[in-house]
């Protein structure tokens, strides 16, 4: 590249930084393509014209006082920082100048947020005019180039290492790894981040996932640190895990057929149905995350990498406090839970069902127990039978009931009225046998 095109660019640069009212997107493209042209130019300064004065590629000593050379790569100090831009002693006749812009391959407000007094920086020296003792420097251009061949060799070993959160975009987050980086909302946490406005100024651990220096293309992820933290994790705890197991977990997330449940830096699942004895519709009715519960280890399956967890299952079931509860011939009321053709199921307490079979519902015949019951209807019960090994318990609502009173009994002169005693007998008070009254006619049978 010659010394003209260098200029050309230089000149660009310096019009992309006077203009304010560019979009963030302009600014960010006028950037990338700077970085390249100064990759380029650094490049070239590097590999030709060795006679030019360089200093690990850029200074030399003349006495005090160094030779600098457009392109040059010179170590200075940090003597002063202003917000818009930081002074540097680099051994010259005078301080050279870093323009905010050129302190970071990201945007920044102030240059106290990148840089401090009495720091060493490494720069490149883009313009120099000794008539008008200006030094121009970017600290921004040295970064770049360290940083792609920093970011190659992180990005070949798969190694985790930490950045800053330097601003918060749409999609993402962008950090400063001496060029733009950026992470993607889907790859910052395992779980889903609503609002990534108090990132900002976070220390994260990263990876690079893509890598482009054509395109000035990188994406970082702290997602693929944690997941692989939490396998290792939880590899490690399953082994710990057997089942039948109580513990204490903390409900880290609710689904429509469960909840998630931390049991020492891995989730366990508790169906929907393992939730309460009773029956549950959806989690979030009985569970709000957080809480802390108490679960039984119900399954481990290490190659599926699944823990199935109890939350009833971990305390007394309902079947072990029966006998303390309920006794043979107590009066109780429950709840019509399911009808049958045989029966009806009534609930006594949560998670404890009785029959009452059809002969036990009413004191008059029915077909069906539908005739007289339905779903949801509360009832009295008498207990008539409990055996919580084999958790049954025998109910009665008739019996709890009074029995519909007997028919009144016909009288003696009713009785003899209705056995078709002849009228002309009927006030005679005689008692008429069958002998006498059909003795013609048995005779005849001889």
């Amino acid at each position: 590249m010659t010394e003209e095109t260098k200029t050309q660019s230089l000149e660009t640069e310096e019009t992309a930084v006077q203009t304010p009212a560019e979009t963030t997107e302009a600014v960010e493209a006028a950037a990338a393509s700077a970085d390249s042209a100064e990759n380029e130019a650094v490049s070239e300064q590097t590999e030709g014209a060795s006679d030019e004065p360089q200093d690990g590629g850029a200074v030399l000593d003349l006495g005090q006082v160094a030779v600098l050379k457009r392109g040059s790569i010179v170590k200075g100090t940090i003597v002063k920082v202003e917000d818009q831009q930081v002074f540097v002693d680099v051994g010259y006749k005078f301080e050279g100048v870093i323009p905010l812009r050129e302190l970071s391959a990201v945007s920044v407000e102030k240059a106290s947020d990148v840089v401090a007094v009495g720091q060493e920086v490494e720069c490149r020296v883009q313009n120099i005019d000794d008539a008008k003792e200006t030094l121009v420097l970017s600290k921004r251009a040295v970064d770049s180039i360290n940083a792609w061949e920093r970011l190659q060799q992180l990005y070949e070993s798969g190694e985790v290492f930490e950045a800053k959160v330097a601003d918060v975009v749409k999609g993402g987050l962008v950090v400063d790894v001496g060029v733009r980086g950026f992470i993607p909302a889907s790859m910052v946490e395992r779980h889903f981040v609503e609002d990534f406005s108090d990132y900002k100024g976070r220390t994260l651990r990263l990876i690079v996932k893509e890598l482009d220096r054509e395109a000035n293309r990188v994406i970082l992820s702290q997602k693929d640190v944690l997941d692989a933290e939490y396998e290792a994790k939880k590899r490690e705890r399953m082994n710990e895990l057997n089942p039948g197991d109580i513990l204490e977990g903390t409900v880290q997330r609710l689904t429509n057929f469960g909840a998630f449940v931390d049991v020492g830096g891995v989730d366990g699942l508790v169906h929907v149905s393992e939730i309460d004895w009773v029956h549950v519709d959806k989690p979030s009715d009985v569970l709000k995350e957080g809480d802390k519960v108490k679960v039984k280890v119900l399954k481990v399956n290490p190659e599926q990498g699944r823990i199935s967890l109890s939350i009833k299952q971990a305390g007394p079931g309902p079947w072990e406090q029966v006998s303390g509860k309920f006794n043979v011939g107590d009066i109780v009321t429950g709840t019509v839970k399911r009808l049958a053709s045989f029966g009806a199921f009534v609930e006594i307490m949560p998670g404890v069902e009785g029959l009452v079979h059809i002969s036990q519902i009413a004191h008059r015949h029915i077909g069906t127990p539908h005739e007289v019951l339905k779903e949801g209807q509360q009832v009295n019960v008498k207990i008539l039978d409990i055996n919580p090994a084999e958790k049954r318990v025998s109910l009665s609502i008739k019996e709890t009931e009074e029995p519909p009173a007997a028919p009144e009994r016909p009288s003696r002169r009713e009785a003899r009225s209705s056995s078709n005693i002849p009228d002309e007998y009927s006030g005679e008070g005689l008692s008429i046998t069958l002998g006498e009254r059909f003795g013609d006619q048995l005779s005849k049978l001889k």
